[in-house]
């Protein structure tokens, strides 16, 4: 038997328990809509054909209960004034035969945009490098920008990213950005 996911949407979500950190993952788990599916983490292609729909539109296909499989960041803090990020990264090609990739971070204490871009540009590097681009994680922006121009001309990138601050030293927040496949 073959699971190859046609169908994928992203999700993100936030979470705050006074008891434990699993409690605000699972209140992640709940804001991102997501909290009533059993959850099987996986790496990191986008298969060829897979085509992207919006959440509400994935959601009517999954049965509470179900296995899924996704691609997820999370991150958890119980220490006032920290800012935690999740994010994920995606390089879709813009031809369907081809395979894409999604890459994952999680931070705490970095700028969430910094987080951002960091995570979408990883996703790009992992798509080109397996495409026959030279992109070297050592070689600064600069060198690697005209690279990523070109790429950039047959993938389609974004990041989907959650953020919060810890307001309260002692309650933990969860953050979460997920991409969840439907076989």
């Amino acid at each position: 038997m073959s699971l190859v996911p046609k169908r994928i949407f992203f999700v993100k979500g936030k979470g705050f328990s006074t008891n434990s950190d699993l409690r605000s993952f699972e209140e992640a788990l709940r804001n991102a809509c997501i909290e009533k599916f059993n959850i099987v983490r996986v790496s990191s292609i986008i298969p060829p054909y897979c085509k992207e729909v919006v959440k509400e539109e994935g959601l009517k296909e999954l049965k509470a209960g179900q296995i899924i499989y996704s691609v997820m960041s999370k991150v958890s803090s119980n220490k006032k004034d920290k800012v935690i990020s999740a994010s994920i990264g995606v390089a879709k090609p813009l031809n369907q035969e081809d395979y894409g990739y999604l890459s994952e971070k999680h931070s705490i204490d970095e700028d969430p945009k910094t987080v951002s871009k960091i995570t979408e540009n990883l996703a790009i590097e992992m798509f080109a490098t397996t495409h026959g681009y030279d992109i070297d994680s050592n070689k600064n922006f600069k060198e690697n920008q005209k690279i990523s121009k070109e790429v950039k001309k047959i993938i389609e990138t974004k990041n989907i990213t959650e953020s919060v601050s810890v307001k309260i030293d002692g309650e933990w927040a969860t953050v979460i950005a997920a991409a969840i496949f439907i076989v």
